[in-house]
């Protein structure tokens, strides 16, 4: 495993790959709260669930929410300390049928994403400063597998 393989942060995932198409993409996302993956069948489903994983261990915070002025329901409530029940190390060890990569979302600023990501195959890292670039990335790396030469829209740089 490369040194830029590790977590680092307790909401770090990894974001296997198992399907990707042009615009479309299924895999799971593991995270050491809980000992089975969370699959998707697309790029909105991936957002939103790990979304609401972030929210479920609210880290990182939001610095925008849903308001209301009616009873909802998803009032907040009291913080609870989540459990890590599997270690980082085991966690790492999941890998994607295409491509595998580490997200560690450090910010939720401007309703979006902010944060790094890793793609564990060649033990790259880059920073992104939105949902749409971090997609983008795992698109342009998966793009690049099994292609003789790097198209130059690829943005992993030197690590």
């Amino acid at each position: 495993m490369g040194s830029q393989c590790y977590l680092g942060t307790p909401n770090g995932v990894v974001l296997c790959v198992d399907s990707y198409a042009p615009n479309h993409i299924s895999g799971t996302f593991w995270h050491g709260y809980r000992e089975d993956g969370i699959s998707f069948s697309n790029w909105d489903q991936m957002v939103q669930r790990m979304e609401q994983f972030f929210d479920d261990i609210q880290f990182p915070f939001p610095s925008t929410t849903f308001r209301t002025f009616e009873k909802t329901g998803n009032e907040p409530q009291h913080r609870q300390e989540k459990k890590k029940i599997m270690a980082d190390e085991e966690v790492l060890r999941h890998r994607g049928e295409l491509g595998s990569f580490v997200v560690r979302v450090q910010h939720r600023q401007n309703s979006s994403w902010q944060g790094r990501i890793t793609w564990i195959e060649e033990d790259k890292t880059v920073y992104f400063r939105s949902i749409w670039e971090m997609i983008k990335l795992v698109e342009n790396a998966l793009d690049s597998v099994g292609a003789e030469n790097e198209s130059e829209e690829v943005t992993w740089g030197e690590s």
